[in-house]
């Protein structure tokens, strides 16, 4: 059965006649976004410190591609690092990348999420406001969270920044998801790579023909036409639903990527694809996990003011991170 709190929140949604997001304005529909957070997620926890910075969209701009002034990056690290210190006095780090179907969402509407892995893994968090769609369409994003993963990289060698270059995970939610597995994809043979990935109900397919899109494309808040309006502001031509960067599923190969935690909600259009990317990666001999919260909504692990088993999913996926990130060699 649905989670007697996510049938309680949708209730309460029709009740008060919240208007469906496609049926929006993508600036009303990001403002409706940005305001909801302060209804459905829990308080921010402190954490040691937050920064914030401002990366050069490189390889858009090479590409071709109409490219933001800049990418948005805000970092947050953790008031006590515990046993996540190597013997050279460094920490792993996650690369996150928010949910909001390509469209909206930002750095703001997942600050308590990000500052929530960052204290409970004991890494060190940099979220990533990448380039939405309609204003930059596909691929913009894809490139975006390269640039990010550079830019970090670049810093970790010429500074003196506290972290690991090998122990930088990629993850994040929904679009995010995708972004997440894409990158990884995208960044497979380099020399240096995330060391895991961290899938939270991803998109995976554009095609969106999953079992799931008809089972619960209604009335279980993400909608088949709420997906459609969000694909149709990033992937603006349908000739590149094909696209592995788009639609990771479909990559030929899923071999030699990182280390998997795949989170799947049970009533969510996209839980078949999140289990078939899982299956897909597992089958390809990449390390995976899968854990399915069977009762809950998509977009249900930022709800933790409302969803208990919100709370337990940010702790599963934070502890999933410190073990994946801990140092092998002996610590501080």
């Amino acid at each position: 059965m649905l989670d007697p709190q996510a049938h309680a929140l949708l209730k309460l949604m029709i009740d008060n006649g919240v208007a469906p997001v496609q049926t929006l304005g993508v600036n009303q529909a990001r403002e409706t976004y940005n305001a909801r957070k302060s209804f459905t997620q829990p308080d921010a926890p402190a954490v040691a410190r937050v920064l914030d910075h401002q990366v050069e969209p490189k390889s858009s701009r090479l590409h071709g591609l109409v490219a933001q002034a800049s990418i948005a990056v805000r970092e947050y690290w953790p008031t006590q690092p515990k046993d996540q210190v190597d013997d050279q006095g460094r920490l792993g780090a996650l690369i996150y990348l928010h949910g909001g179907g390509w469209t909206i969402g930002n750095i703001e509407t997942h600050d308590v999420l990000c500052r929530s892995l960052c204290e409970q893994s004991s890494c060190v968090v940099f979220s990533v406001d990448y380039a939405m769609g309609p204003e930059y369409p596909f691929p913009a994003a894809y490139f975006d969270v390269l640039d990010v993963f550079a830019w970090l990289q670049d810093r970790i060698a010429q500074s003196d920044l506290p972290i690991d270059p090998q122990r930088v995970a990629l993850g994040g939610d929904s679009a995010g998801g995708n972004l997440t597995a894409a990158a990884c994809l995208g960044l497979k043979g380099q020399a240096l790579v995330p060391c895991y990935q961290l899938l939270i109900y991803p998109a995976t397919n554009m095609l969106c023909d999953a079992p799931s899109h008809h089972k619960f494309g209604k009335g279980y808040m993400l909608t088949s036409e709420a997906i459609a309006w969000f694909r149709s502001n990033y992937v603006q031509d349908p000739a590149l639903y094909t696209d592995w960067r788009a639609s990771p599923l479909l990559a030929s190969s899923h071999a030699d990527l990182p280390p998997a935690l795949v989170l799947i909600a049970g009533y969510d259009p996209l839980s078949d694809e999140g289990l078939m990317y899982a299956d897909a990666l597992s089958s390809s001999g990449v390390k995976t996990q899968v854990i399915n919260f069977e009762r809950q909504i998509h977009g249900f692990i930022t709800m933790g003011r409302l969803l208990d088993e919100a709370n337990t999913a940010v702790s599963v996926c934070a502890l999933a991170l410190a073990k994946a990130l801990k140092p092998q060699g002996p610590s501080r």
